[in-house]
């Protein structure tokens, strides 16, 4: 999957969710993507390759950084909670929907339960869910 493809499928894996905003910054171009107010996913594009920036469990991200190349830490973001992705063979639709999936449910999880949307079930929470 290129790095367009990985954004389109980023892109509308974010607008399924519940109660999701979006937002286009430029200058520079940034896509942003809350729920509640709440950063959850960012797209841009770095030097000659577009990304996709995304919340994750810390335990997890490092397992994600070591089991794909296309997974870095997060570019201009906390490295410990945030991963990026860009395009590569081993990322796949499924995959990008997962991460999207895992990051809004982090977010979600922080929010006080008045604002909590109903989170759809697109697998398994980023807790249970099995790197190997």
């Amino acid at each position: 999957m290129d790095g367009q493809e990985l954004q389109k499928v980023a892109n509308a894996s974010a607008l399924e969710l519940p109660d999701v905003t979006f937002e286009h910054r430029v200058g520079p171009n940034w896509e942003v993507y809350k729920v509640h107010g709440k950063v959850f996913m960012l797209m841009t594009d770095m030097p000659g390759h577009p990304v996709v920036i995304l919340k994750a469990d810390p335990n997890e991200a490092v397992s994600l950084r070591e089991q794909y190349a296309e997974i870095t830490a997060g570019y201009h973001m906390d490295k410990k909670h945030w991963i990026t992705a860009e395009g590569g063979t081993s990322l796949d639709e499924d995959l990008v929907r997962q991460l999207v999936t895992d990051s809004y449910r982090l977010v979600v999880a922080r929010l006080p339960r008045s604002l909590k949307p109903v989170i759809p079930a697109h697998g398994p929470s980023p807790e249970t869910r099995n790197t190997d």
